[in-house]
């Protein structure tokens, strides 16, 4: 099967819909599929994977518009793929493609059938930035792209109602997204919505093998790099984008209060963006300054090593279609705590670590101190659930089964 996916983002564009289209492709080609991406230009020169072959095109340069003109050049070159070499299902990866109801069908008519991935909705992400400007989350307002989600959602959910209507088969990556999506557009009686959890790379992420010695100076190296230096203290670990709806204002509030009840404790975020320099500030402000490190430059390798390293993953988030850091943490053996909304209770419960209120700081310190005084029994639990759920190979299986269905109406 030659399969032909439309995604905005593919590495060195890493972010959760890069990294799963990125694993799903080489899972796909595992299974004896040809993969041809089609995403954006100009972040660098893709990963070599071998079977899968990438073709970048233009795009518009303008936050939400991006969608529109990179979805139209991706039609174009789709349609001159198709003429070299006959596609046989294309996958397209919303939100961050619009397609207007005569792209589909032409498209559906003139290529192969569409299977759209409901990654998550622009109304979900504007609704979130409004629960974190509420929370008092820092300068939500001073990224040019959360201003154009915030004035431009409505506009652009307009395609994501055309792609739950004109797709052969929609795929939700959670039952949130799908009911989100169910109470937002009021699809027909027959839409076809499957659900399907990304799964994660279970072989980068990992727990650290006790019995190995150098595994262990790794582990005590990674630890004593962020202050965790005596065998009481404890390591937090926070992992994303640096955006306001990612919650790290809440988390370093309830770090604040946890750090006077735990003062061994440090916390480590890891992530990119524009709100590093606030967050330090609010981290001083609280009194621990030096007991907070956000680091935005650490490879894959001491990504990997720092979460097995930490003896618990917080994820305080206001909005996620799925959420992958709660499913790398259990993977590594690491406890996690998260909000109890949207998909995350899907993932995350109290056998794998905790819930708390989203944007209670009260609820959140709770949790964490309890999370904290068990140990990591909870973590060995999530990674058992990560290689039972959410494994890339079973997302290829998954994936192949719909690809067929969609071929065969």
């Amino acid at each position: 099967m030659h399969i032909a996916m439309l995604s905005a983002e593919f590495p060195p564009r890493w972010g959760g819909m890069g990294s799963t289209v990125f694993h799903l492709s080489a899972a796909l080609v595992n299974r004896g599929h040809r993969v041809t991406v089609i995403t954006r230009s100009g972040a660098g020169k893709p990963p070599n994977q071998e079977g899968v072959d990438v073709i970048e095109v233009g795009w518009m340069r303008i936050p939400m518009e991006f969608t529109r003109s990179y979805g139209r050049r991706a039609i174009s070159e789709l349609e001159k793929l198709n003429e070299r070499l006959n596609v046989d299902v294309v996958h397209l990866h919303c939100p961050m493609i619009s397609w207007a109801t005569p792209q589909f069908h032409r498209c559906i008519q003139n290529i192969a059938p569409v299977v759209s991935s409901l990654h998550g909705s622009w109304l979900g992400e504007r609704d979130g930035l409004l629960e974190a400007s509420m929370a008092k989350e820092a300068a939500v307002w001073a990224n040019v792209n959360d201003i154009a989600i915030r004035f431009t959602a409505e506009r652009y959910a307009k395609f994501e109602n055309i792609a739950i209507r004109e797709s052969s088969i929609c795929v939700a990556n959670s039952r949130a997204t799908r009911e989100d999506f169910e109470s937002r557009y009021n699809p027909p009686s027959n839409w076809d919505c499957e659900v399907v959890h990304w799964g994660v790379d279970t072989e980068i992420f990992r727990p650290s093998d006790i019995e190995n010695e150098e595994e262990n100076r790794k582990f005590t190296e990674i630890r004593n790099r962020f202050g965790a230096v005596s065998p009481r203290s404890k390591l937090l670990l926070a992992v994303g984008r640096l955006a306001a709806r990612k919650g790290y204002g809440t988390l370093i509030r309830g770090f604040s209060a946890l750090n006077k009840e735990m003062p061994n404790t440090k916390l480590v975020i890891v992530g990119r963006g524009h709100l590093k320099r606030r967050l330090m500030r609010l981290a001083k402000s609280l009194g621990v300054g030096e007991d907070v490190t956000i680091e935005s430059s650490l490879s894959f390798a001491e990504l990997a090593q720092l979460y097995r390293s930490s003896d618990l993953v917080v994820y305080p988030s206001f909005y996620e279609g799925q959420g992958l850091i709660p499913l790398e943490a259990m993977a590594s053996g690491v406890p996690v705590v998260t909000v109890d909304h949207g998909p995350l209770p899907e993932m995350v419960d109290e056998s794998v670590g905790a819930l708390f209120t989203m944007g209670n700081i009260e609820s959140m310190v709770s949790v964490m101190k309890e999370v904290l005084k068990v140990g990591r029994k909870k973590g060995e639990k999530g990674r058992a659930r990560v290689l039972q759920k959410f494994t890339y190979s079973g997302n290829a299986e998954s994936f192949e089964n719909i690809y067929l269905e969609a071929i065969n109406r």
